[in-house]
């Protein structure tokens, strides 16, 4: 185990984590890093960092997929206890992933071109997420 990173969002969104995560693996030779975010309304991806509207209709995607427990379409919902938001983001969370599996090569994670590493934020209000990190050799 590497350790963790935290990561303060602002809301619903992507917060790129590649910088840091690549600052964990530096000098750890070949292997893979795991990586799991420790909460259940926000997941990871590894997605396109080079135009935002990729992360923008991405964004949009999931909240037609998963509106706001206040939204008409979602009566049916009967998890409300925590707001609006939480049931949807447990949703959104659950097609997403909340763990990667990154491939590095003498210290460098083989990240493609425009890959970048990604918390993404489910819940209307700022969290501190954490990223549970581990190092396996190769």
């Amino acid at each position: 185990m590497i350790g963790s990173i935290s990561v303060q969002t602002r809301g619903p969104g992507f917060y790129e984590i590649t910088r840091a995560l690549q600052e964990q693996v530096e000098g750890q030779g070949d292997g893979v890093l795991t990586a799991m975010i420790r909460h259940s309304s926000a997941s990871l991806l590894i997605q396109e960092n080079a135009d935002p509207d990729v992360r923008r209709d991405l964004l949009e995607w999931l909240d037609r997929l998963a509106p706001r427990a206040d939204h008409p379409s979602m009566a049916w919902v009967t998890h409300r206890l925590e707001g609006p938001d939480d049931m949807p983001a447990h949703m959104k969370a659950s097609v997403l992933p909340v763990s990667v599996q990154i491939s590095v090569s003498d210290g460098r994670m083989m990240l493609g071109r425009w890959q970048g590493i990604y918390v993404v934020e489910h819940r209307d209000a700022p969290h501190r997420r954490e990223v549970a990190l581990a190092f396996t050799p190769a």
